[in-house]
């Protein structure tokens, strides 16, 4: 192959538009661009991320370090250590919690964190756990299990039970945990 091989495809180019050279030339006087106004002009219209004066977009948003998430997950969290005065083989939910007066104000779903030393085993539902947290619960012979915001925590009979779906239930439906 030599250099005066490399031509382009047939039919990839075009000519370009010869505006202003007359009516019959199909863009003629204004070439196409309409009678007068900023769009008219020669040279650029408007430069990019140009909205009519309005404050733009790139000014808008924030660009250094330490600016807030605007949808940050908020959880209810609390420590390993907390979760040690429990007894034995406690189910750990954010209900039961609330109710034994661990926590006292639910700011979303449960995350726990590995702060202190836990020796009970305790079988914890939460929607989060930190590394820490995992591995000292489960080195205590305790359980994590993480549930989503709509789950909830259920029975292990109803788990074994067929779903009868199309039969009614005199049972009411599970409430998902608030968020």
């Amino acid at each position: 192959m030599r250099l005066k091989d490399a031509i382009p495809k047939k039919g990839s180019q075009q000519r370009g538009r010869r505006v202003g050279r007359g009516i019959s030339a199909g863009q003629g006087a204004s070439c196409g661009k309409g009678m007068r106004g900023q769009k008219s002009r020669s040279g650029r219209s408007t430069r990019p991320g140009f909205e009519g004066g309005q404050n733009p977009l790139y000014r808008r948003l924030p660009k250094l370090k330490g600016f807030p998430l605007v949808n940050r997950k908020k959880y209810t969290i609390i420590n390993v250590s907390k979760l040690a005065s429990l007894p034995p083989n406690t189910e750990v939910t954010l209900a039961s919690l609330m109710e034994v007066g661990i926590i006292t104000s639910d700011d979303g779903p449960l995350k726990v964190l590995g702060d202190g030393e836990l020796n009970v085993s305790l079988k914890v539902y939460a929607a989060a756990f930190t590394a820490s947290a995992r591995s000292k619960i489960e080195a205590a012979g305790g359980s994590c299990q993480e549930i989503g915001v709509s789950q909830t925590v259920s029975n292990e009979d109803s788990a074994e039970q067929p779903d009868n779906s199309d039969q009614e239930s005199t049972e009411p439906p599970p409430t998902p945990i608030p968020s």
